[in-house]
């Protein structure tokens, strides 16, 4: 049977559907899922969507409609009561309760916008992620947890100065912060989030899963091999985490946490030597 990750890891990043990797990685978490039924429901949201849309409609108007129609006909919502929920990153989740985190609802978001023809794309911006697409007289940004709402200049100058604790953002950093995001790069702050809470709750072996997601998306991604094995020795697998931590002296043997990820290496070759 072909493992559809291992074909996630060599495609191409703009053929990789966000939506379909994005229900992957709720299998993981949900194994009978049926990934085709809620393809098949966004499919159907397409089609409301564009019947209603006249065919000339340009697009600041389909976009505004889209937004309508996400966020106030089908009240799609960020979850503000308990953000953290690993519920508001499952795709499965986010289309029955309606309710995301930023990544989960840019995901179906830009779904919506790719079957309409429009080129909404993410934006990793620091602390909520983004969306924007350009139109005729610049670039518009898109908050998606606070239902598509609109961002000027001077609120996106805020929100990074708060999460960079900068005192000032200039124009060409604000350029690159707004840059869109990679396919591999969104569905790979989506696993981050994830991990995050499961670390939290020290759900170590959801954790790991997640980790190891990234890492197939982005083996080059080295300081995700550290966290691995970090985790792997969490779990007591100290065989596993002492090939992450060599691989990770390997390729960074001149990092700032070289010493701790040593001692972490002959913790686990220890314990490994113990075992055999």
């Amino acid at each position: 049977m072909n493992d559809p990750w291992l074909g996630l890891q060599h495609a191409v990043d703009h053929e990789i559907s966000l939506l379909s990797a994005a229900l992957l990685v709720a299998k993981d978490e949900y194994p009978s899922l049926s990934c085709t039924s809620y393809e098949l429901r966004v499919d159907e949201y397409a089609s409301r969507l564009t019947a209603e849309l006249p065919t000339q409609a340009s697009d600041a108007l389909r976009l505004s409609r889209l937004n309508r129609f996400l966020f106030e006909d089908l009240g799609f919502a960020g979850d503000e009561h308990d953000y953290f929920n690993p519920r508001n990153s499952y795709l499965n989740e986010v289309l029955d309760r309606r309710l995301g985190n930023p990544i989960s609802l840019a995901i179906v978001q830009i779904t919506l916008a790719q079957r309409l023809g429009l080129p909404l794309e993410g934006v990793s911006f620091p602390g909520h992620f983004l969306v924007r697409m350009p139109l005729d007289d610049g670039i518009v940004v898109l908050d998606p947890f606070h239902r598509g709402r609109t961002l000027d200049l001077p609120e996106l100058r805020r929100r990074a100065r708060s999460e960079l604790s900068a005192r000032d953002i200039d124009d060409q950093r604000l350029a690159h912060l707004l840059e869109p995001a990679s396919h591999r790069a969104i569905l790979t702050r989506m696993l981050r989030n994830l991990r995050l809470g499961y670390i939290e709750s020290e759900a170590w072996d959801k954790a790991l899963r997640c980790t190891d997601r990234i890492v197939m998306l982005d083996p080059f991604d080295v300081a995700e091999s550290r966290e691995r094995g970090r985790l792997y020795l969490k779990l007591g697998h100290h065989r596993a985490a002492c090939e992450d931590f060599r691989r990770y002296l390997a390729l960074m043997p001149q990092a700032d946490d070289a010493d701790a990820v040593m001692a972490q290496l002959i913790e686990s070759s220890s314990q490994a030597g113990r075992l055999h």
